[in-house]
């Protein structure tokens, strides 16, 4: 099942289902898709119930604007965790990863309010002149849980999505010399771009089969396959619907969630935003 939230000109958000080889969405009702997470398999039974529905109900993809598929995520958590992509990373600033993430998973929190969905546009932050962007796999965490062992821990991903995580990297690697964590490197609008929609695990089955292509105006700058899952490190339960950000493989067996976003890192290597002559950022 493949749940977006779309709005219809002016209108208010919706829960949708994209059907027929997405070419069309099926409106779900006055339930929002947070809720459907929240609701669990009870929820996606009554969803299967209206997906029944004849063809004439649903609306064409062309008709719609599709947003996130959960607009305002409770909590959302990103996690670093390919080594390949850190050491990358830490060697454009000319420095070594520190010793704490062979240890631990690390992790900060994205704005949640900063949060857009496909075919939008990102403005680009006036005090930043280097801004990219990294090809990431998200899943929305929607059984609760708490210090989950890993081996249990699929059990409790509700679905995926695509996530696009921004930065304003030039601002980002002078604030991070505070020791802080980011700030408006990674805190500006939009700056957290996911979709087109979420689905649901059943119909993806085993994530580690799956390849990520990124492209840029249609030309293809990136591919991977890597996906170490690791659900969450926390010790206190998460709230429905939270989105979290990449995982990876550790022995520990750390996991407290309902429901949040999480979404994994990629190895393809962050790419700089160009601006092209005569163009404005």
């Amino acid at each position: 099942m493949r749940l977006v939230t779309f709005t219809v000109g002016n209108g208010p958000p919706r829960a949708g289902a994209l059907v027929e080889g997405d070419r069309k969405v099926v409106d779900l009702g006055g339930k929002s898709v947070l809720d459907i997470v929240a609701g669990g398999e009870s929820a996606l039974e009554g969803v299967r119930g209206l997906l029944k529905a004849p063809a004439g109900a649903a609306l064409e993809r062309r008709e719609v604007k599709l947003l996130a598929p959960i607009p305002a995520p409770p909590q959302m958590r990103d996690f670093l965790c390919f080594e390949k992509h850190l050491l990358q990373a830490f060697k454009a600033i000319g420095r070594t990863p520190p010793q704490a993430w062979y240890e631990r998973p690390i992790f900060y929190h994205p704005s949640r309010f900063s949060v857009c969905g496909t075919e939008t546009d990102v403005p680009w932050p006036a005090y930043c002149e280097k801004l990219d962007f990294e090809l990431e796999f998200g899943c929305y965490i929607g059984a609760p849980g708490k210090d989950i062992a890993k081996e249990r821990a699929r059990g409790h991903i509700f679905g995926y999505t695509i996530f696009n995580d921004f930065s304003a990297r030039d601002e980002q690697a002078k604030e991070m010399a505070g020791q802080l964590g980011p700030g408006k490197g990674k805190d500006f609008d939009n700056g957290n771009a996911m979709g087109p929609c979420l689905v649901t695990a059943d119909e993806i089955g085993d994530p580690y089969r799956l390849e990520m292509v990124c492209r840029v105006n249609g030309e293809e700058w990136g591919r991977g396959n890597e996906f170490a899952q690791k659900i969450t490190y926390r010790t206190t339960g998460a709230k429905p619907k939270d989105l979290i950000n990449e995982f990876r493989t550790s022995p520990m067996p750390r996991i407290a969630v309902t429901v949040d976003m999480i979404a994994t890192g990629t190895d393809i290597r962050p790419v700089e935003v160009v601006v092209g002559e005569g163009s404005e950022k």
